[in-house]
Order: structure tokens, then C-alpha cells, then sequence
């Protein structure tokens, strides 16, 4: 948990409720958080349904892990420590688009289960939905796609820490969706995620 440093600080309720907000964007908003090994396809499924849902009228809006790194979370690595608060922010400002009536789509090895665990709980307190997405896929099938070179340089002992290698992946026990992306295409994978959506009345469409 984040140290609280900054004192004499008073959180400052605005005048739009919730209902009144969503009433007049016109959608609910929820962070879709996608979870799994890197490789397991997390970001190209992300970015697919990014596209489907502004497709269909919808605000979305997709935080990809690398990309954060690049920015808002430039002075973090990658041991245990950094791994958590990284999560920590991430969790923190996917709950910003939630509420402002956006569909938050995170694309975030995550691989502890408390990290996730304590994303999740922020979007509860704050009455918000947190789907959990289990992007799943057998770590042979991560490591043959390799998209990126890294399992061949963590095999190599070039990268140390690497999830699925010499650090662990905690799966999701309690994902609102288990998307196993080594039989699942990439347009399943987006009509799953949609489907689940209309079911729980998450949008209209």
C-alpha cells in the first residue's frame, strides 16, 4: 500500500451524482481488466475491442502496459515492489475513466493476485464495475509466439524477474471471463467480452 505523504488534503465531492453523469453520457461506465502471461495475446485482444466497442457509439478508452511504462509510470522496473504500485496507479486511473462514464480497458500482465485483488477493491468502494479478464494461454504457446523477444532473452538470462520464467503468474481464481487465446481467435475473444457486457447491462446494444 502507497505511503500517504501529502497533508492538510480534503477530498472535494463534486455536484454530478453518478446516475445524473451516466444519464447524460449516455453509458455506464467499468474497467475491463485484462490479465495473463506476456504473449498471451492481452494487448491484441484489447485493441480489437477498443475498436468494436467506439464502433458501436461507445467512449472506451484502452491502457496498455508498455505504454504506461512509457509515461505516467517511467520510473518504475520491474521487482515486486515496482510491479505493485505500477498496478497501484493503473488501478487508481482506470477508476477515473469508470467513472467518468468510460469503458476502461487494461491490458496488464498483473501477475499478482493482491495487486489485482486491490485494483478491484478501489472500483468497489467506489461502486464501480471491475471485470476481471483471465487472458489465458499455456506458457509454451506465450514463449512460441514471443512477439516481442523476451522469453528468449529471459531463457538467456539476459532479463531477470521475468514472469512465467523466474517469476511467477498468479492465475485469477474468480475472473468474471477465462479467454483461453491459444484455441479462441481475436474476434471471439471481442464477442465474448461484448456478450458478457449486454448480459450484465453494461451497454444497451
Amino acid at each position: 500500500m502507497a505511503e500517504q505523504k501529502a497533508t492538510n488534503i480534503t477530498w472535494h465531492e463534486g455536484d454530478v451524482t453518478t446516475d445524473e453523469r451516466q444519464k447524460l453520457v449516455g453509458q455506464k461506465g467499468a474497467t475491463l481488466w485484462m490479465t495473463g502471461l506476456s504473449g498471451s495475446g492481452k494487448s491484441t485482444v484489447a485493441c480489437a475491442l477498443e475498436q468494436a466497442l467506439l464502433h458501436m457509439g461507445l467512449n472506451s478508452y484502452r491502457l496498455d502496459g508498455d505504454n504506461v511504462r512509457h509515461g505516467l509510470n517511467k520510473n518504475l522496473g520491474f521487482s515486486a515492489e515496482d510491479r505493485a504500485e505500477n498496478i497501484r496507479r493503473i488501478g487508481e486511473v482506470a477508476k477515473l475513466f469508470a467513472d467518468s462514464c468510460c469503458l476502461a480497458i487494461t491490458s496488464f500482465i498483473s501477475p499478482y493476485a493482491a495487486d489485482r485483488d486491490g485494483a478491484r477493491k478501489l472500483h468497489e468502494d467506489a461502486g464501480l464495475p471491475f471485470i476481471e479478464i483471465y487472458v489465458k494461454c499455456p506458457l509454451e504457446v506465450a514463449e512460441q509466439r514471443d512477439p516481442k523477444g523476451l522469453y528468449k532473452k529471459a531463457r538467456a538470462g539476459e532479463i531477470k524477474g521475468f514472469t512465467g520464467i523466474d517469476d511467477p503468474y498468479e492465475e485469477p481464481t474468480n475472473a468474471e471471463l477465462v479467454i483461453d487465446t491459444s484455441t479462441t481467435s481475436v474476434e471471439d475473444a471481442v464477442a465474448q467480452t461484448i456478450a458478457y457486457l449486454k448480459d450484465n447491462g453494461l451497454i444497451n446494444q
